[in-house]
């Protein structure tokens, strides 16, 4: 069976990104972005999808997180789609719903060959320590786009903006989870009747 691995480098005047993954991996993460709040999101993302994840990057942090934040969900898109490589056999959909105390949030995701990002997420307050809440719609954006998926991110209900990004992050990455995984019962079908994804 082929190893559904994944490395890339991104390099800009902005940026310097690596990303490695492993889709059938154990959960281990090794980040090193400059982002603590960022990273605390990743390692959800790694433990929760039980993909092995390293993400190195340096950016413009003096101007703002934006440039970083947005390179590394570029890179992690195309790193996803890389290691998910035909799409044979795979579930192709996946969805999730996960609490953390107050905060409700649903990720469903379709590796569609379609880039498209429906983000319903009011957060509470602009900042979670020092990062701003809204580069995640700009992480998202960038991912959906260089993954070629179909995402929909809802918080349905929180107060918190720590908690409303963490249950966000845990869901994609359960989400993300079931729609890579080999179903046996395809054998090695395509899952969709058009034959292309």
């Amino acid at each position: 069976m082929a190893k559904r691995t994944a490395h890339i480098n991104r390099e800009t005047k902005e940026t310097q990104i690596t990303v490695s993954l492993d889709l059938d991996g154990s959960g281990k993460c090794d980040l090193s972005t400059g982002l603590p709040f960022l990273e605390h999101m990743l390692e959800q993302l790694a433990r929760h999808s039980v993909i092995d994840l390293s993400v190195d990057a340096s950016g413009d942090l003096e101007i703002d997180a934006h440039h970083t934040v947005e390179d590394i969900g570029i890179t992690l898109g195309q790193a996803v789609a890389k290691a998910i490589g035909d799409k044979l056999a795979i579930r192709r959909y996946g969805h999730a719903y996960v609490p953390l105390d107050e905060a409700l949030s649903r990720v469903v995701i379709d590796l569609s060959g379609r880039a498209g990002l429906t983000y319903e997420i009011n957060f509470p307050r602009a900042r979670v320590g020092e990062f701003d809440v809204d580069l995640f719609a700009e992480f998202f954006q960038a991912f959906v786009n260089h993954a070629q998926c179909t995402l929909h991110i809802d918080c349905l209900r929180g107060r918190n903006a720590h908690h409303i990004i963490e249950t966000v992050f845990k869901a994609f990455a359960r989400a993300l989870r079931m729609a890579v995984e080999r179903d046996p019962r395809m054998g090695e079908a395509l899952p969709s009747t058009k034959g292309s994804l």
